[in-house]
């Protein structure tokens, strides 16, 4: 009787660990983001290092900003694929014009190269 009842407690244990496992429908969260990337460069195409990049999110109006790497390059990951996003770029006084990444940009990876104006 003693085998029988361990027996049976294993399979109800078993059968309940992959209920719950079953169950865990959570969304898969990269699934459901993007990021951004691109190259500031001034005026003359040059890349420029040590410029800041600005990342606004327009529903709730946070801004994040990066220093571009010594290439020129910027990256922003983790961002909301139903969120609207503006983008621009300074340096020494020299601005770039405000660019969008929309919602209807469906890339997961998407480039926005600004140019800085001066």
């Amino acid at each position: 009787m003693k085998p029988f009842l361990a027996f049976a407690t294993l399979l109800m244990v078993l059968a309940l660990v992959c209920g719950l496992d079953a169950q865990d429908k959570r969304p898969n969260e990269a699934a459901n983001t993007r990021s951004v990337q691109g190259v500031v460069t001034d005026a003359s195409g040059s890349p420029v290092a040590n410029a800041t990049v600005q990342l606004k999110d327009t529903k709730q109006l946070q801004i994040r900003s990066f220093r571009t790497s010594a290439d020129g390059s910027y990256h922003f990951a983790g961002l909301g694929a139903n969120t609207e996003y503006e983008l621009k770029a300074e340096f020494e006084g020299a601005t770039s014009g405000t660019k969008t990444l929309s919602i209807y940009n469906t890339q997961k990876t998407a480039t926005v190269n600004l140019k800085l104006n001066k």
